[in-house]
């Protein structure tokens, strides 16, 4: 960079952060627990990135998604700005939140759909404002620029596996499995479902299969019912989506003294936990920084009008059929086996956090020290 360019740069970075300091005590933004913002104020707009989360119910989205993307556009682009909300879990708050956010004058959207399908006209209404939008771990419906999330399916296809390699010489084509999948609202549901069909389907016996709705107590509920239904002495393992639902489940299991193999994912803490003590069997890690990151990549790429098709190396298909450019990051089983060269050593979770004193014993067992 010559010294022309420099003084060009630093004066234009001195006018920014002028204006955007002015900016701060006029600009108004609405108020409430379910939104925030970071960076250098609301009062460039056009630097403006809102994230959309769905829900709090899985640990995952307040505690690593929010602020390793806040964390990660800050770094790429000190003068953006993120306006935040969270849904709840509840679709119709999160388009009142899009409206929200295209009031606001955001230049881009990250968004999180809790209903990827019902999403598809509060979408279409930021892109006709000029909103760019980038479909973050669900792909929403819609004119969505960028994509980026995990191969779902063969995230279904480890937790099959999973489950197959626990039942051992259980696993046979006339064992009783139960299925508890997720939220048919959230497109990778059905991903996850359908991998882990692929590999289950005629090495087992799919005997109860419902949806949990991402909800423990609604997955206990599901969990019962198979019991009363099947039998507790004929279940020969369950297939759980999520760890939050395995939570439920494990209770209703451990309420009427059984215990054959579950699964989970999301390398929750009290999923780990569960595994160490041996009422989980195994859960799927998604190392959320990865994730996290190209997105705000994308994000900041957009707002700056760059091309942003390095990040977004390869594509997905919505339902309509649309491909669109995306980045799909690879995932992990993890087993009593792993938690410790896994979710301990990336730092997802650290040994004391894991290892409280109900865990010690078990800890040491696999080797967590």
């Amino acid at each position: 960079m010559n010294a022309m360019t420099r003084r060009i740069v630093i004066g234009t970075a001195a006018v920014s952060i002028a204006v955007t300091m002015a900016a701060c005590g006029k600009a108004g933004d609405d108020k409430g627990s379910s939104s925030s913002s970071t960076g250098s104020g609301s009062g460039s707009a056009n630097k403006s990135i809102g994230l959309l989360l769905p829900e709090n119910a899985t640990t995952r989205y307040e505690k690593f998604d929010k602020p390793l993307i806040e964390a990660k556009i800050k770094e790429l682009c000190a003068d953006c700005n993120v306006q935040y909300a969270n849904a709840a879990g509840d679709p119709a708050k999160q388009a009142q939140q899009v409206s929200s956010m295209i009031a606001k004058g955001v230049k881009v959207l990250i968004l999180d759909a809790q209903d990827s399908t019902g999403i598809k006209s509060s979408v279409q209404a930021a892109v006709d404002k000029g909103i760019k939008v980038v479909a973050y771990d669900r792909l929403a419906e819609g004119p969505i620029s960028a994509y980026v999330s995990y191969d779902n399916e063969k995230i279904g296809e480890l937790q099959g596996q999973a489950l197959l390699d626990a039942m051992g010489p259980k696993a046979t084509p006339s064992a009783n499995v139960v299925m508890i999948n997720g939220d048919p609202a959230d497109p990778n549901a059905a991903m996850f479902k359908a991998g882990a069909h692929k590999v289950l389907d005629g090495k087992v016996k799919i005997a109860y299969e419902q949806s949990g709705l991402w909800k423990d107590t609604v997955a206990a509920q599901k969990m019962s019912a198979a019991i009363t239904q099947l039998g507790k002495a004929n279940i020969a393992g369950v297939y759980s989506a999520n760890d939050g639902m395995a939570g439920g489940i494990a209770t209703a299991l451990k309420g009427q003294g059984i215990n054959p193999p579950l699964t989970g994912q999301d390398a929750e803490l009290a999923g780990l936990q569960r595994i160490l003590a041996g009422t989980q069997t195994s859960t799927i890690y998604k190392p959320y920084k990865p994730e996290a990151d190209a997105t705000a990549e994308i994000a900041v790429d957009l707002v700056n009008g760059t091309d942003f098709k390095s990040v977004a190396d390869t594509t997905a298909k919505q339902n309509g059929g649309a491909e669109i450019p995306a980045k799909l990051l690879p995932a992990f089983s993890v087993t009593k086996t792993n938690i410790a060269s896994t979710v301990v050593k990336d730092g997802l979770y650290t040994k004391d956090q894991i290892c409280t004193a109900d865990f010690a014993a078990a800890c040491a067992a696999a080797g967590i020290n």
